[in-house]
C-alpha cells in the first residue's frame, strides 16, 4: 500500500504528463496486486500478487504512454539521436538552440534510437517498434537475465544433488510461469523505483542493468564479460565509468592482478571502439553537450536542478559551483581510497561501494535529479534480494550456500548479484 500511496501522489503533485499518467494506472494495480495475496490460493499468492503489479504498473502503462507517444523528454533525445547517427554519423547537433536539442548522452545511447529511425513513426505498430523504452527494457531486463542465470543453473544442481522441490513450489512455478528465484526481481521491477522510470524514459535502465552485469561477471571471475559490460555501459553515459574502479578492485582482489587488468583493457578499448567515430566526428558538439550541459556549465541552463546539496552550492554563485566540485572530487578520492584500502571480495560488497560512490556524485554534482537516486538504491536492493525458498528439510537448507555473501574460497561458487 506504500507503492500505492507513492503511485497516487503523482497525479495530484506531477507537473509531467507522463508521470501522472503512470500514477493513474499504477494506483490501482498496487492496491489490486495486495488483494490478489489475499484472494488466491496460498501457492499462488505470492506469483500471483507480483503478477498483478507488472500488469498494472508496468505493461499497461507501458504500452497506453507508448502508443499514445507520451513520455519524457528523454525519449525523443535518444530516437532523435538515432536518426542523426544513421544519417550523419554523429548523435548531436551541431549548434542546438534549445534544451530539447541538446544530447547529454554518450554516442552507444544513440543505438537505443536506432528501431525509432528504422521503423518511423506511421500507425502504432511502428511507433511500438520503434520506441527507445522498449529497447532500454529489453536491454535492462536481459541484463538481469544474463547476471541470474548462472545462479539459477547452480541452485538446480544443488537440489537435484541433495533433495527434491517441494510439490507446493513445483506448483508455483508452473502456474506462474515466472521462476520461484526470479519472483523477488520481478517485484523489485514491479516497485515503483523501476516501474515508473521503465515506462516514462527509461534511459538509466541499461547503464543499471550492464553494472549489474558487470559485477556479476567480476564476482564469477569472467573479466572479459565483466569488460565487455563495462565498455557498453561506459559508452552510454560517463556516470557509469566508476564502475570500472569497482569492477577492477572487485577483479584484483579475488582473481588476481591479471584478471583485473584483462577487464580494464577490455572496458577502455570497447568504449574507445564505440565512443571515438562520434567523438572525433562532432569533438566540440560532444564536450558541450554530454559534460558542460549537464554540469551546469553550458550554455543553455540544465533542467535538472532538485534541490540537493551541490545544485544549492551551485546556486550561490562560481565560488559555489567550485565548492560544490571540490567536495565531489573529495567523496571520489574517498571512495578510490577505499578500494585500494579495502577491496571489495564478493558482489554485494562490491554493489555497495559502488552504489555509495554514485549516491556521493548525484548529491554533490552541481546538476541533478531526484530520479539518478534510483540506480544506486537498485544496486543496493539487488544483492540482498532472496529467492522464494522451499520449505527446509534437514537435508536441504533454506538458503542455498551459493547465495550466502561470504568471501569466496579457493575454488568456490563466486558469489552474483541477487536473483
Amino acid at each position: 500500500m506504500l507503492a500505492a500511496g507513492w503511485a497516487g501522489a503523482f497525479p495530484l503533485a506531477s507537473g509531467l504528463g507522463p508521470h501522472r499518467s503512470w500514477g493513474l494506472f499504477a494506483a490501482a494495480g498496487y492496491p489490486a496486486a495486495a488483494v490478489a495475496v489475499l484472494v488466491l490460493p496460498r501457492r499462488w499468492a505470492r506469483a500471483g500478487s507480483v503478477a498483478v503489479a507488472l500488469l498494472g504498473a508496468v505493461l499497461v502503462p507501458l504500452l497506453v504512454l507508448v502508443v499514445n507517444g507520451q513520455g519524457q523528454s528523454e525519449v525523443a533525445v535518444i530516437e532523435r539521436s538515432g536518426e542523426l547517427l544513421l544519417r550523419h554519423g554523429t548523435p548531436y547537433l551541431a549548434e542546438p538552440r534549445t534544451v530539447a536539442e541538446y544530447t547529454p548522452y554518450l554516442p552507444g545511447m544513440a543505438l537505443f534510437g536506432l528501431p525509432r529511425a528504422l521503423f518511423g513513426a506511421d500507425g502504432w505498430p511502428a511507433r511500438l517498434a520503434g520506441d527507445a523504452r522498449l529497447w532500454c527494457a529489453a536491454a535492462f531486463l536481459g541484463c538481469l537475465a544474463a547476471a541470474v542465470r548462472p545462479a539459477r543453473q547452480h541452485r538446480a544442481r544443488y537440489r537435484a544433488q541433495h533433495a527434491a522441490v517441494s510439490a507446493s513450489t513445483s506448483a508455483l512455478t508452473a502456474a506462474s510461469g515466472v521462476p520461484v528465484a526470479g519472483l523477488p526481481v520481478a517485484a523489485l521491477v514491479a516497485s515503483p523505483l523501476v516501474a515508473l522510470p521503465l515506462c516514462v524514459s527509461g534511459v538509466d535502465l541499461p547503464l543499471t542493468g550492464l553494472c549489474v552485469l558487470a559485477l556479476a561477471s567480476a564476482a564469477r571471475a569472467r573479466p572479459s564479460a565483466a569488460g565487455w559490460a563495462l565498455a557498453l555501459a561506459c559508452a552510454l553515459k560517463w556516470t557509469a565509468w566508476p564502475a570500472v574502479a569497482v569492477v577492477v578492485a572487485l577483479l584484483g582482489a579475488t582473481a588476481g592482478r591479471r584478471a583485473a587488468l584483462r577487464a580494464a583493457a577490455t572496458a577502455a578499448v570497447g568504449a574507445a571502439v564505440l565512443v571515438l567515430p562520434g567523438a572525433l566526428r562532432s569533438p566540440g558538439p560532444l564536450v558541450r553537450q554530454v559534460f558542460a550541459f549537464p554540469t551546469g556549465r553550458g550554455e543553455l541552463p540544465t533542467p535538472a536542478s532538485s534541490p540537493l546539496p551541490g545544485r544549492l552550492l551551485a546556486d550561490l554563485g562560481p565560488a559555489g559551483w567550485y565548492a560544490a566540485l571540490a567536495l565531489l572530487l573529495l567523496a571520489g578520492a574517498a571512495v578510490a581510497l577505499s578500494l585500494v584500502r579495502r577491496p571489495p571480495r564478493d558482489a554485494r560488497t562490491a554493489a555497495d561501494r559502488l552504489a555509495l560512490g554514485l549516491a556521493l556524485a548525484f548529491l554533490l554534482a552541481p546538476a541533478g535529479r531526484y530520479g539518478y537516486l534510483a540506480l544506486p538504491a537498485v544496486l543496493v536492493l539487488l544483492p540482498r534480494l532472496r529467492p522464494t525458498a522451499a520449505p527446509a528439510t534437514s537435508a536441504t537448507p533454506t538458503v542455498p550456500a551459493v547465495l550466502r555473501h561470504a568471501h569466496p574460497r579457493p575454488h568456490a561458487p563466486q558469489v552474483v548479484p541477487a536473483s
